[in-house]
């Protein structure tokens, strides 16, 4: 049985993959009618003002935690890329196949935990991460084994794997800069960073888009990436990543398709075919043999 801490660490995880899933189907509807960098800078401005209140009310802000506020600017950044290429990717990507994108994380957060704190992968472990990889590529590639040959990615996937790639990043650095900072502070001072420079970069579509004229279904996918998938999946990730192993923390990502096909179904959309659904079979089996792997639980 896994400790106290590592114990709350999976509960977080678990919760922070239900409310991800939703971000990639009310995603997919909102991204073509809005600057993806736009929406993602009043997403990080909501989701601040949400965590920075809570903050302020447990009194967790304090002096040294502006200690080093390049930190910020660093995990603040790879958050804003990490969304910013999200929408651009839906643009095109079916949720599903994008879920599938973001299974791979898990792999790639293996090898930039070992980089950065030399975290080691058991032969379960490894195995995991090679049968979710595989499972991954076969819903990206839509079971198509001739798409995988020639390497037909989409664009959209494409698009959207950079953006994993940086989140993949972002979470061994969590454990590396934190230096004692409460969870809610370390992950107000994140938006807020990641706020600035969209800011920065977004600023001339965010003075372009006409935010009075933009359909409800864009005010709603912002509000619920606000405060779900933003305000209170960074806690939960920041929160499970001081207490698992970065390739653990990452293996919850592995049940996104899963949500996502629920997603789907009840917005009414088709799920995915039979063909592709082996894929998320040996997805299943990847999140059951890390969960499994007794070291570091």
């Amino acid at each position: 049985m896994p400790g106290p801490e590592a114990l709350r660490g999976h509960l977080a995880m678990l919760s922070f993959s239900a409310l991800v899933a939703g971000s990639f189907s009310l995603g997919a509807l909102a991204a073509p009618l809005i600057d993806p960098g736009a929406l993602t800078a009043l997403r990080f401005l909501l989701a601040g003002a949400l965590v920075g209140g809570v903050a302020l009310a447990r009194g967790t802000i304090r002096r040294a935690t502006l200690d080093a506020p390049w930190r910020y600017a660093v995990l603040g950044g790879l958050l804003a890329a990490y969304f910013v290429l999200m929408f651009y990717g839906l643009r095109s990507a079916p949720p599903v196949s994008a879920a599938a994108v973001f299974t791979l994380t898990p792999l790639m957060a293996a090898g930039f935990g070992w980089l950065l704190l030399r975290q080691r992968l058991t032969t379960r472990m490894a195995l995991a991460l090679a049968l979710g990889g595989l499972g991954a590529l076969w819903v990206i590639f839509r079971a198509d084994w001739q798409a995988v040959l020639r390497l037909d990615l989409g664009r959209g996937e494409a698009i959207y794997f950079l953006g994993c790639v940086a989140h993949a990043l972002y979470a061994p650095l969590v454990r590396k800069f934190n230096r004692g900072e409460p969870a809610v502070a370390f992950t107000f001072f994140t938006m807020v960073a990641g706020w600035l420079l969209l800011t920065i970069w977004a600023a001339a579509p965010i003075r372009a888009t006409d935010w009075a004229a933009l359909p409800p279904i864009v005010w709603i996918t912002l509000f619920y990436l606000a405060i779900a998938a933003s305000a209170a999946s960074f806690v939960l990730l920041q929160y499970a990543s001081l207490r698992l192993p970065a390739a653990k923390v990452m293996a919850y990502t592995y049940l996104t398709p899963a949500w996502v096909i629920l997603w789907e179904l009840g917005l009414g959309h088709q799920g995915p075919s039979a063909l592709t659904l082996a894929g998320l079979v040996l997805i299943a089996a990847a999140l059951w043999l890390l969960l499994e792997d007794a070291p570091g639980r």
